[in-house]
């Protein structure tokens, strides 16, 4: 490794101090350093790369932030083939998994190709009007169809492999890959699924019958379409990007050819993870008044 990638959320003071300590120790040891205009200007440096410049340059990318961040970087790094290694300076952080107390003990081991990779599942979202393809991205957590700021029930129906499976009368659907399990899946009643596994879960989002109610998990191999019966919606990717879709579209969903390269995190698993993010087998107690 000669070139590494250095991504930084954009929330001063603590990002600033660490990203500054990190780039001089990297420096030290005759690494180039790699960062996007935004990136660098945390420190006074001026680049004139774009964040998408980043990762068809470097043999690694240091993400600095939290899950939010590293979703950014999963959607312009994964073409690429290049290992992450994601810093949790947020709070929560299901994906970075690295605290910053262990940045460097984790980074020696890296820089000498001593880790275990994760190769993570990415969703690649279609947007189809009138039989064209009008928008094609790539999702690591999930793609959330809503009516948006209107509070009304949305009406869809979703085929599998052009199946007919059910139609959703609900507030929005959730179609989330196993890393996304532990987001907005998760909140709305879904299962936790291990990275590993193949498969994808559809999970409604306060459906207003109880009929269909209940999260569903199908093979990762389908191919799922999802049509509106009534108004138009709003998709959402990752929680960041997204776009209307109208009476008519067809939004296609399936397992992407590529996958994320996530960095493993030393000495820990993923169920340690869960127990101390959810905070498995804490015990609270409340005060009486």
């Amino acid at each position: 490794m000669k070139n590494i990638g250095v991504l930084c959320k954009q929330k001063p003071p603590a990002g600033k101090e660490i990203l500054t300590e990190l780039t001089r120790w990297l420096r030290e040891k005759q690494y180039n350093v790699l960062m996007d205009s935004q990136t660098g200007s945390l420190i006074g440096e001026t680049s004139s790369l774009k964040k998408a410049d980043i990762p068809p340059r470097v043999d690694l990318i240091i993400v600095l932030g939290g899950d939010g961040t590293l979703l950014s970087v999963a959607r312009i790094a994964h073409t690429h083939n290049v290992p992450i290694l994601a810093v949790n300076l947020g709070s929560l952080g299901f994906l970075t998994e690295i605290p910053f107390p262990e940045l460097y003990g984790t980074l020696e081991k890296v820089l000498k190709k001593d880790f275990s990779i994760e190769k993570r599942m990415l969703l690649n979202i279609i947007l189809w009007k009138n039989g064209s393809k009008t928008q094609n991205h790539h999702v690591l957590n999930d793609v959330v169809i809503n009516k948006g700021v209107v509070a009304r029930i949305v009406d869809l129906e979703v085929l599998v492999n052009s199946q007919y499976m059910t139609s959703y009368k609900a507030d929005g659907l959730i179609i989330a890959t196993p890393t996304g399990s532990t987001a907005y899946s998760l909140s709305a009643g879904g299962p936790i699924i291990h990275p590993s596994m193949q498969a994808l879960v559809l999970s409604p989002i306060c459906p207003f019958t109880l009929t269909n109610n209940r999260p569903i998990l199908i093979p990762d191999n389908s191919i799922i379409q999802v049509k509106l019966t009534t108004e138009d919606v709003r998709v959402t990717l990752d929680g960041q990007e997204g776009y209307h879709m109208v009476i008519g579209d067809v939004l296609e969903i399936k397992k992407a050819d590529t996958t994320l390269q996530l960095i493993q995190a030393p000495g820990k698993n993923y169920y340690q993870i869960l127990r101390q993010k959810l905070h498995w087998g804490s015990r609270t107690s409340k005060k009486e008044n």
